[in-house]
């Protein structure tokens, strides 16, 4: 796709970057550079994210004083990759005092008042990463690059100025949503995470606990080998004579990489990556394939499924890695673990509470994912006038997808598959 191909409104004008904006680059990363007293934050291309800053780690330098001034960053500059993930863009807004950036970003400062920053921001984000407007701009080498004179003379499609207040409005508003979800499926996470070593350690009933080899646990809870626990069986492998079709899900160590018409284990079940995604654990509520590359859990003996999958994952199937260049889960070895586990109704409630919590994220997961979509086609009709700004009702959008998800919650995805 090319900005030439838009039919771009009457009201609409075509812009070179540089008539918009004043384009500096970086300083250079070096030994050299980094030798001074007067050793000061910059930004690197790792902190700059799509329309945000990650500004949790930084890296210092030495920046004398003339490239202070020179380098000085303002609220409202564009930072623009020049590298890595070429055109991505954010927006400095005075997080630091005295914060600097590396050669790999240009910093870009409006000139005048025809242009809105989070516009531009938009227009960058949609050409570079959604549309391809820009494709073959960057240097092709074998580090792809977009150099300072090529980012000058990027044309820019230009409404006027109040309608780029309410696209970037309109993009920012779901925007937000999508980061509000992302925050609520890290908390959920860490939740999850505390929850688990809780239950694990402690179990439902308040009991007293007692020291074991493999640390303390709760009074009543049994201990003994995985092998008299559970059985593991490693998975099967698929001929070319079958059939990657039909709706069993097969499973491999990273999770369900196709369908067969056929199933080799009855659900629900467990499977943990033997080969590649190594002890990573899968619980799968139907029929299905174990792979080759797993190990399934054949006999339950009697305990809860959820909550086997569960405590499979508290163990540290990393340390078994042999070091090889193709590393493989040994069954044996695993089945000589020593592990500790409650009677079948705490286990079922465990399970339970696990399950609440992990339904919890896959909400916030999909209302992300629809909330990206949205996004999405927004930023694609709106940066080539495909809808005007004032044909659309975002908050009715948004309250719509909010109100989908909610009357939604009781519905299962098939098959279920929990990492």
């Amino acid at each position: 796709m090319n900005y030439e191909d838009f039919s771009l409104p009457h009201d609409w004008n075509v812009r070179r970057f540089d008539s918009l904006f004043t384009v500096q680059q970086g300083k250079q990363v070096s030994k050299k550079n980094r030798r001074g007293e007067n050793h000061c934050h910059f930004l690197r291309t790792k902190n700059v994210l799509w329309g945000r800053l990650d500004l949790s780690v930084l890296d210092e330098m030495d920046f004398k004083g003339v490239e202070e001034k020179r380098l000085a960053l303002k609220p409202g500059d564009l930072l623009v990759c020049e590298g890595g993930a070429i055109g991505r863009t954010a927006i400095w807004r005075g997080e630091l005092n005295r914060c600097y950036y590396q050669n790999h970003i240009h910093r870009a400062r409006v000139r005048d008042g025809t242009v809105y920053q989070r516009f531009a921001l938009y227009w960058l984000w949609y050409a570079f990463k959604v549309g391809k407007v820009y494709f073959g701009r960057g240097n092709v080498t074998t580090i792809p690059n977009l150099s300072q004179s090529r980012l000058r003379e990027l044309p820019i499609p230009l409404p006027p100025l109040f309608e780029q207040r309410k696209i970037a409005a309109v993009l920012g508003l779901v925007q937000r949503a999508i980061e509000q979800q992302e925050r609520l499926i890290n908390l959920t996470t860490e939740l999850k995470k505390s929850l688990m070593h809780k239950l694990f350690t402690e179990g439902l009933r308040g009991e007293p606990q007692k020291q074991t080899e493999i640390g303390p646990v709760p009074e009543s809870w049994e201990i003994t080998r995985l092998d008299d626990f559970c059985i593991l069986q490693r998975g099967f492998d698929i001929t070319k004579k079958e059939q990657f079709s039909g709706n069993v899900p097969v499973v491999s160590s990273g999770g369900i990489f196709s369908y067969h018409n056929v199933a080799k284990v009855k659900g629900p079940g467990v499977v943990i990556g033997r080969k590649g995604t190594l002890g990573t654990v899968h619980y799968i509520d139907v029929d299905y394939w174990p792979h080759d590359t797993t190990l399934w859990v054949r006999d339950f003996k009697g305990h809860d499924p959820l909550f086997t999958a569960h405590f499979l994952k508290t163990l540290s199937f990393e340390r078994f890695n042999s070091g090889a260049s193709n590393p493989t889960l040994n069954r044996n070895t695993v089945h000589a673990e020593l592990v500790t586990y409650p009677d079948i109704e705490e286990q079922e409630n465990i399970g339970r509470i696990i399950r609440t919590v992990e339904d919890k994220a896959g909400v916030h997961e999909l209302k992300r994912r629809s909330l990206a979509d949205l996004f999405r086609t927004l930023l694609h009709q709106l940066m080539t006038a495909q809808i005007r700004v004032h044909d659309i009702d975002v908050e009715g959008i948004l309250e719509q997808v909010s109100g989908e998800f909610r009357d939604g919650l009781s519905s299962k995805q098939q098959p279920v598959l929990e990492k």
